[in-house]
């Protein structure tokens, strides 16, 4: 078995590959039964990814370090049995893409990973129509052509989408609770979307809730909590300065009612603060949605962060998440999908074991279009100092 890689910019030669890639086992969660006995490819699966591969600017780097994750992920798949040819294009903000799909390479994909630039997406959507192509968009969440090309998959989800989807799962999650949302004065926040549509919610079921602020006199804001129920916290800004005042003051309402019960919710933004709150966040139960989580301190992680370093000679950008392992997941679901179910795939829960290092993906169908991820995480960090994810 095989992986092929051929690089159509030079920049790739020397700055995103060593000269001798460096090859390794990865050991994840995946039904091998399924992976060896039940392929439907019978020869090398032809991957393409168009991204901004240079080290021009920041979009370069981070497509670079996302791409050095596709090509991990291929290696971990010949380990496996599955022969992957990878094709990459280096396609900056102002290429013209139309001379690299005139390409017989580019013809022959069965999935393209791209583009970054919205600019692109109307040639590049035409492109995967016309010749049958799959095409896997990482990151950006402006693809109209996704309403009627059944080819797409989109990974981002728009804002409004994930906020929808957020709002169900915390009905569900705390039915029984009762809601404090805390007015932060932060006039620059764009969290009012979601406590807006959350209050919508909560008033549509005839649910009590109570709203603060964080200027409240203290016996002005512990009015506002249940003695009776659990009570969660919301607040309506995602910023690091009043998610400090507001812990504070929750400490000295905590002080006086030792009995009460408080559980905060927050933004995927917290995800940043963690190394500095996470005192805080298993003192107070915290719940965080996601569409990710980066968690440094699980085998899996660990494994691909030390590859990453035997092969590239660097530690991956400290962002969140981290490109590579996003590179490395994307990678890893779609192959192992095409493998197993070919053209037929359709990215649906349940198709597959593989167990994602960071980025889970769960795909639904557009009517009439192509399939957007609608993969959700709540990271729950327990009193007793553990942390769960619930992928709903």
């Amino acid at each position: 078995m095989k992986v092929i890689v051929r690089h159509k910019c030079m920049q790739l030669l020397n700055s995103i590959v060593p000269s001798r890639l460096i090859l390794f086992t990865l050991l994840f969660t995946v039904s091998l039964f399924s992976v060896s006995s039940a392929s439907s490819q019978s020869r090398p699966i032809r991957l393409g990814v168009m991204l901004p591969l240079h080290d021009v600017n920041g979009d370069g780097r981070r497509m670079v370090e996302y791409y050095r994750g596709v090509l991990m992920a291929c290696d971990s798949l010949r380990k496996l049995g599955i022969s992957v040819d990878v094709n990459a294009w280096n396609t900056p903000d102002d290429e013209d893409i139309a001379p690299i799909l005139r390409q017989r390479a580019a013809k022959d994909c069965d999935l393209i990973i791209g583009p970054l630039y919205s600019k692109q997406m109307a040639q590049l959507s035409d492109f995967v129509e016309q010749h049958d192509i799959r095409l896997l968009i990482p990151f950006s969440i402006n693809a109209p052509q996704i309403a009627e090309n059944s080819r797409i998959f989109q990974v981002y989800q728009a804002p409004a989408s994930f906020n929808e989807s957020v709002i169900t799962q915390f009905m569900k999650t705390f039915q029984g609770y009762h809601p404090v949302i805390i007015d932060c004065n932060d006039t620059t926040s764009q969290k009012g979307i979601f406590t807006s549509g959350l209050r919508r919610q909560l008033e549509a079921r005839g649910i009590e809730y109570s709203i603060t602020n964080l200027r409240s006199s203290e016996a002005m804001f512990a009015k506002s909590f249940s003695a009776t129920k659990p009570n969660v916290v919301i607040l309506n800004t995602g910023r690091s300065p009043e998610l400090n005042v507001a812990i504070a003051k929750l400490n000295g309402l905590k002080t006086v009612k030792p009995g009460l019960q408080i559980t905060l919710f927050g933004y995927t933004d917290w995800l940043l603060y963690t190394k500095y709150q996470l005192d805080n966040f298993y003192k107070y139960n915290t719940y965080i949605p996601t569409s990710f989580f980066y968690n440094p301190l699980t085998s899996n992680t660990l494994r691909v962060e030390q590859k990453y370093r035997w092969n590239f000679h660097q530690d991956m950008m400290a962002a969140q998440p981290r490109f590579a392992i996003t590179g490395f997941d994307h990678t890893m679901f779609f192959l192992l999908g095409m493998h197993i179910y070919g053209k037929k795939f359709s990215g649906a829960a349940g198709l597959l074991s593989y167990e994602p290092v960071q980025t889970p993906l769960r795909f639904e169908p557009i009517s009439g279009g192509g399939f957007k991820n609608r993969s959700l995480l709540f990271v729950h960090y327990l009193p007793e100092h553990r942390v769960e994810t619930i992928e709903r």
